[in-house]
């Protein structure tokens, strides 16, 4: 099944203003291809992250949040690249909440599996990438874009573990210090987020936080420990 990929400039009036300012503050150029419903990006979207490995426990405790979500039908974005993230994205297609995917590498000549085509011709889900067509594999340097990318887009952000030391512990500091709501699933694994000033992830919690415009958040809500 064919879909049609839309190439979107910034100054352009078909672009979105969400995804005019997300392309600016990721730096990723001005130019973004696109496959699938763009009225998803009026959304406020929850960011998911998780490190390559990650504790069993987290692991179980991450499908459980994820049905949850689905369930809810909170919107999200993410890159979903790591076994964790694949995982949860197999899950969250079975629902019928707005989705949106960031691969680490051009779209333009990307074949989609079945599952996803399904989706994009049900308009619940986009495929957004900023890389050239000569981008036909993910690297290092392009899945640290578009991470930044994922990011800028979300209204919030769930990281299920990151991994001491690791890229998405930085990318949780980066957020953070751009005083961005993050949340983390609570573990002993994740205690040094928590230090940093992530919020405990709990399906209320989340769904308070995306229900509200990040403008909001000085409202102030405390949410619920996990467990």
């Amino acid at each position: 099944m064919a879909v049609a990929v839309t190439t979107l400039e910034a100054s352009s009036a078909a672009c979105p203003s969400a995804l005019r300012d997300g392309m600016a503050v990721a730096g990723v150029g001005q130019r973004v291809w696109a496959i699938g419903d763009l009225q998803i990006l009026e959304q406020p979207l929850l960011g998911f992250f998780c490190s390559t490995r990650c504790p069993g426990e987290i692991i179980l405790r991450t499908y459980d949040l994820t049905r949850a979500l689905r369930e809810a039908g909170v919107p999200m974005i993410g890159g979903f690249h790591t076994p964790m993230e694949k995982e949860c994205l197999a899950l969250l297609l079975r629902g019928t909440q707005p989705m949106v995917i960031c691969p680490a590498r051009s779209i333009t000549q990307m074949r989609l599996p079945a599952d996803w085509q399904r989706s994009v011709m049900a308009n619940r889900l986009l495929l957004l990438s900023p890389f050239e067509a000569k981008h036909r594999r993910p690297t290092v340097e392009l899945t640290e874009q578009r991470n930044r990318f994922v990011a800028a887009l979300s209204a919030h952000t769930l990281i299920a573990h990151a991994a001491p030391k690791s890229k998405t512990e930085a990318l949780c500091l980066e957020l953070l210090r751009q005083n961005k709501q993050v949340f983390a699933l609570g573990h002993p694994t994740n205690d040094h987020l928590f230090a940093a000033g992530t919020r405990a992830a709990t399906i209320t919690a989340l769904r308070t936080a995306v229900a509200r415009r990040p403008i909001e958040e000085g409202l102030g809500y405390v949410p619920e420990k996990d467990g």
